[in-house]
């Protein structure tokens, strides 16, 4: 709403420009029209349009060729948000005197535009561009809105499926709603409530509001509570995948370093640590906002815009990574491909870490703030932003879009007719082209497994075919609650690591699978405390069937292990090779032993001292469950390794 108004302001002006500029000699002789006209200035400089309008339409009814009350009465029409108004007014003047000043089409054309007239946009903007010596800003918006007409005719000949649902009842109230969040499991949803507050300096508050979904679906929405709701206004917020980080924007704290800064707060058990400002070089002495959290646990998209005396500009959506020591990469643009020479705004990356989605007024569109995608590359580039297509995208500001984490609903925030006041939070199905990829997650506890307690332990996921680490996570202190996001189309390995502990691996085959976020994986982990005669199974160190040679994704989980061995100097291990019964024990045996020497071998090539490690093969002797089945079989095919003593 704000945007909107001060678009309105930006239209005023440019109006007010066009009588700014106009020759000191009037355009007519008669006195009474003058008179009229100068009475009407006076009541225009005291906000008083209506009088503007009447003592304007006096003058012309003296001189219907004076120009400047026309100007004036569509300034005025401008000013009382009457566009409609204020396009008759111009397009009566043009037939008065269709050459009297060029710079009243331009003024026309972006009152047009902003009312989704595109034809007449492009009427008076290419008549505009025909006059010599036109002012410079003006024919560069001009080109840009005559592409954006153009864009628009078009997307409105073929309009894609769109239909939004309110959703009332549990989230959406007489006040306004707006920045929606949402956890990867869908059960969690986070949103700004502006109340109505007459103990607040600007007459509202700005909190935190969170409902859980059940199998009825949405519960009442509920504040957030302290402390991240104070008396101060918060908003734009942005919740990690797993629900256990929150990031938002607050403006002009004691703490703060500019006008707009970001903090951020972590859930230990069910209840919020304090908000931290998140310091430089995330927050400067600029405006940052809009944050969006990568669920690969690293990645922090967010809004930065330089403040100027004439209010926020350079607009654009920056990017920094958590680095190993804890502290955060400097912010980088993500360059003209996706920032234009204009604005973007309200940034969203979905949990597939692939497909980005934003608002923007600087790309083709419909007019104002529309919303696109975008999507990375092999090489780490983004791809060429779709916009969204009509109507989801029209010539009022549309922004703040959240794409639920099965791709196939979002949800944005709109003022629209038929709500239960100001803005409401609405729901949409997206069509196919502008999803994202499938997805789904794991989630479950880590925990003592000698004490039952829950355990605070690191989360690293792996693909295999890269041996790139795509998510860094941390279950909840309170209670080792985790949950970890996998896209389609990929081998994982998953590490889970504690000091103290030995670590765990699992691994998640989705190459030939299709993710589906409706069956997540459930899986609770139990980290063993390292003890003499603990065993772990090393589930993603792998080999061709029948070969002992170690296969390149192996090298994930082995590293881990060597990374373990120097954490803790003092343990002797013992690393096993076992087979399922088919075939000759003896070949059986023999393959076990190798690739149990295969994995020592590696490990000493490490630097880890070869003293501290003996391998042993076992053949079919020790099998994990029954050879009663293939799935069975191939359970029992393992690498493991035991702490054989504490040095």
């Amino acid at each position: 709403m704000r945007k909107l108004f001060l678009h309105f302001i930006l239209i005023f002006f440019i109006g007010n420009s066009v009588l700014a500029q106009i020759p000191p000699k009037y355009s007519t002789t008669s006195s009474k029209a003058i008179k009229y006209y100068e009475s009407a200035t006076k009541y225009f400089d005291a906000r008083d349009n209506e009088k503007t309008i009447s003592e304007a339409y006096k003058a012309i009814e003296k001189d219907p060729n004076f120009m400047e009350p026309y100007y004036l009465i569509a300034d005025a029409y401008v000013d009382s948000r009457k566009l409609d108004k204020a396009l008759e007014l111009y397009e009566r003047s043009f037939g008065v005197n269709p050459n009297y000043y060029p710079n009243a089409y331009y003024t026309a054309g972006a009152i047009a535009i902003n009312m989704g007239q595109y034809e007449k946009c492009k009427l008076f903007l290419e008549k505009f561009l025909k006059f010599p010596n036109v002012n410079e800003v003006f024919k560069g918006t001009s080109e840009k809105y005559l592409l954006d007409c153009d864009f628009a005719i078009q997307a409105m000949r073929s309009p894609v499926p769109f239909n939004p649902i309110n959703l009332e009842g549990a989230i959406n109230t007489i006040d306004h709603e707006y920045f929606p969040s949402i956890t990867a499991d869908g059960k969690t949803f986070l949103f700004t409530r502006n109340l109505k507050d007459a103990t607040a300096p600007a007459g509202y508050q700005e909190d935190f509001f969170v409902s859980k979904k059940n199998e009825s679906g949405w519960q009442q929405a509920l504040p957030i509570g302290t402390p991240i709701n104070t008396l101060d206004n918060e908003g734009a917020p942005t919740i990690s995948a797993d629900g256990q980080i929150l990031i938002f924007a607050a403006c002009n704290r004691p703490d703060g370093a500019g006008s707009c800064d970001l903090y951020f707060s972590r859930k230990v058990g069910e209840k919020w640590t304090k908000p931290m400002n998140m310091g430089a070089p995330i927050n400067t002495r600029n405006w940052e906002t809009q944050p969006c959290f990568s669920s690969d646990g690293k990645t922090l998209y967010f809004v930065r815009g330089t403040v100027t005396r004439e209010g926020i500009k350079n607009q654009d959506i920056y990017v920094c990574e958590l680095k190993a020591d804890g502290t955060w990469s400097t912010p980088l643009s993500l360059g003209a491909t996706i920032n234009s020479p204009e604005r973007e705004e309200s940034v969203f990356i979905h949990p597939d870490n692939q497909t980005l989605y934003f608002a923007s007024n600087g790309h083709p569109g419909m007019g104002g703030m529309d919303i696109y995608v975008s999507r990375k590359l092999a090489d780490g580039k983004w791809s060429t932003p779709i916009n969204l297509g009509y109507p989801i995208n029209t010539y009022s500001d549309e922004n703040s879009l959240l794409v639920g984490p099965d791709g196939k609903l979002a949800y944005f925030a709109s003022g629209r007719e038929g709500g239960k006041g100001g803005l409401d939070l609405y729901q949409f199905e997206l069509y196919d082209k502008i999803r994202p990829e499938n997805l789904t997650y794991v989630k479950g506890k880590v925990f003592d497994s000698r004490t039952k307690k829950p355990v605070s332990a690191l989360f690293e996921l792996v693909d295999l075919s890269t041996s790139k680490i795509v998510l860094e996570s941390e279950s909840n202190m309170g209670n080792g609650e985790f949950l970890v996001c996998l896209t389609a189309n990929k081998n994982y390995a998953l590490n889970v690591s504690k000091n103290g502990y030995l670590f765990y691996s699992e691994n998640f085959s989705l190459k030939d699978v299709m993710a589906d976020i409706s069956k997540p994986f459930q899986m609770d982990v139990p980290l063993q405390p390292i003890d003499t005669g603990m065993s772990v199974e090393l589930k993603n160190v792998f080999f061709e069937t029948g070969k002992f040679d170690l296969k390149p994704e192996s090298v994930v989980e082995l590293d881990k292990l060597v990374a373990f061995m120097n954490r803790n100097k003092n343990l002797k291990i013992e690393i096993s090779g076992h087979t399922d019964n088919v075939g000759d024990k003896k070949a059986n045996q023999q393959l076990s032993e190798n690739r149990a020497k295969s994995v020592s071998e590696y490990l000493v090539k490490k630097a880890v001292d070869s003293t501290r490690i003996i391998y042993k093969g076992y053949g079919d002797a020790k099998p994990k469950v029954d050879n009663n089945s293939d799935s069975n079989r191939a359970k029992n095919r393992r690498t493991e390794f035991k702490i054989v003593s504490k040095m």
